[in-house]
C-alpha cells in the first residue's frame, strides 16, 4: 500500500512527462517544419506513448491519472476524497508545470516563442463552444476507458490498460488536435501556458475536460459498475 506522498510524486512524474514529451513533440514539429515536421500522428502517438509508459510504470502506485480531468472522474465516484483530489491536482499541475519551464530553458527561445511551448490552441476563426466540445467529447472517452481497463475489475486486464489509455489520448489528438490542440487535459494547458504566458482561450482546457471527465466517470459507475451485481 503506497501513502499519499508516493501517489502525489507518482503523479508529478506522470504529468511531467507528458508534457516534457508531448509538448516537446510539438516544439520539435516546429523546428523541423521546414522539412515537413513530424506531422500530426507522430505529435499524437508522443502523447499517447507517454501517457501508456507512464500509466504502466506507475499507475500501480497512485492509479495513473497525470490528469485532473480524471481525477475530477475519481472525485464524483467517491473513489478519492476530497483533500486528496486537491493534493493530485496539485502535483499533476506543478509536474506539467516544472517540464514545461525545462522545455523553456533548453529548446531555442525562437522555437518555444512560435509554437508557445505547444501550449494547446484554438484554430483561427473556430468558434469557442466547438472547441469547448471537442475537449469535453474528447475527454468523456478517455476517462470512459480509464474506467473501463483500470477500475472495472470486470473490464480488460488491468495490466494493459497503460495502452488502451494511450491509444484513446492518441485518437483524441489526431481528431481535435488541428481545431483546439487536443489538450484533454488541463495541466496539458496549463504548464505551457503558464511557462510561456499564453493563456488565450484557456477556460476551453479547464471546462471542456473536467465536464467529460466528470461525466464519464458518473455515467461508467452509474450505469455498469452499480448494477455489476444484476
Amino acid at each position: 500500500m503506497y501513502n499519499l506522498t508516493q501517489k502525489l510524486v507518482a503523479e508529478f512524474l506522470g504529468a511531467f512527462a507528458l508534457i516534457f514529451f508531448g509538448a516537446g513533440a510539438v516544439c520539435v514539429d516546429f523546428h523541423l517544419r521546414a522539412t515537413g515536421g513530424l506531422g500530426l500522428l507522430a505529435i499524437a502517438l508522443a502523447h499517447g506513448l507517454a501517457i501508456a509508459i507512464m500509466v504502466s510504470a506507475l499507475g500501480h502506485i497512485s492509479g495513473g491519472h497525470f490528469n485532473p480531468a480524471i481525477t475530477i472522474g475519481f472525485w464524483v465516484t467517491k473513489r478519492l476524497s476530497t483533500m486528496d483530489s486537491v493534493a493530485y491536482w496539485g502535483a499533476q499541475l506543478a509536474g506539467a508545470t516544472a517540464a514545461a519551464f525545462l522545455l523553456k530553458l533548453v529548446i531555442p527561445e525562437e522555437v518555444g516563442t512560435n509554437v508557445f511551448l505547444g501550449t494547446p490552441e484554438l484554430m483561427r476563426d473556430f468558434p469557442r463552444w466547438a472547441g469547448m466540445a471537442l475537449e469535453g467529447v474528447t475527454t468523456f472517452f478517455l476517462v470512459l476507458v480509464v474506467f473501463a481497463t483500470a477500475v472495472d475489475e470486470r473490464g480488460t486486464f488491468r495490466s494493459i490498460a497503460g495502452f488502451g489509455i494511450g491509444l484513446t489520448i492518441t485518437l483524441g489528438i489526431l481528431v481535435a488536435g488541428p481545431f483546439t490542440g487536443a489538450a484533454l487535459n488541463p495541466a496539458r494547458a496549463f504548464g505551457p501556458a503558464l511557462a510561456s504566458g499564453h493563456w488565450l482561450n484557456w477556460g476551453i482546457y479547464w471546462v471542456g475536460p473536467l465536464g467529460g471527465g466528470f461525466l464519464a466517470g458518473l455515467l461508467y459507475d452509474s450505469v455498469f459498475l452499480r448494477k455489476s451485481g444484476g
